[in-house]
């Protein structure tokens, strides 16, 4: 098992998807904070396999990016269009007759596709009208993140996140 950056995931990670054990050690508002709170941890030699980064109060917010016009859904199109005719073009070229005509016949592919793709680009907004006028990027985020440690390594972790902390503010 794999974790998201690529590296092999310790064997105390449970394959099946399982409630996270141990003490609060530290609440933050963000996730960057609890972060660099077990970055913090790693820096002074703690048993770092007991700890657990644990989001709560989840929400799905949905970014709104743009504004979709036919315009713009019509010039998409036919990008896409143009390079689906392309890749057309190219297999149509392994069987052309004559080697003279080759480019005009890729070109004519890529010209057709673009058409394509533009007309059915506009025909899909013009159909789906007043439904969704807009791009977004959604994702999940948490209102809290809880730093848990194992009980063993809990009053270890405390303190330490307690020194940094006061150095903060010190």
């Amino acid at each position: 098992m794999t974790s998201p950056m690529g590296f092999r995931a310790s064997a105390t990670v449970p394959n099946l998807p399982t409630p996270p054990t141990g003490f609060v050690v530290a609440r933050y508002p963000t996730y960057a904070q609890a972060q660099n709170a077990v970055e913090h941890l790693v820096r002074n030699d703690f048993s770092i396999q007991d700890v657990t980064i644990v989001g709560s109060d989840l929400q799905m917010v949905e970014r709104v990016t743009g504004r979709l016009t036919a315009k713009k859904l019509a010039a998409a199109g036919a990008a896409s269009g143009a390079w689906m005719g392309l890749f057309v073009g190219l297999l149509m070229s392994f069987f052309a007759p004559v080697q003279s005509s080759l480019l005009i016949l890729i070109l004519a592919a890529i010209a057709i596709g673009a058409i394509f793709g533009a007309v059915m680009g506009w025909l899909g907004f013009s159909l789906a009208k007043g439904r969704r006028d807009f791009t977004s990027a959604s994702q999940v985020v948490a209102r809290l993140y809880d730093v848990l440690c194992q009980p063993r390594t809990a009053e270890q972790a405390r303190d330490l996140l307690a020194k940094m902390e006061l150095g903060r503010r010190g």
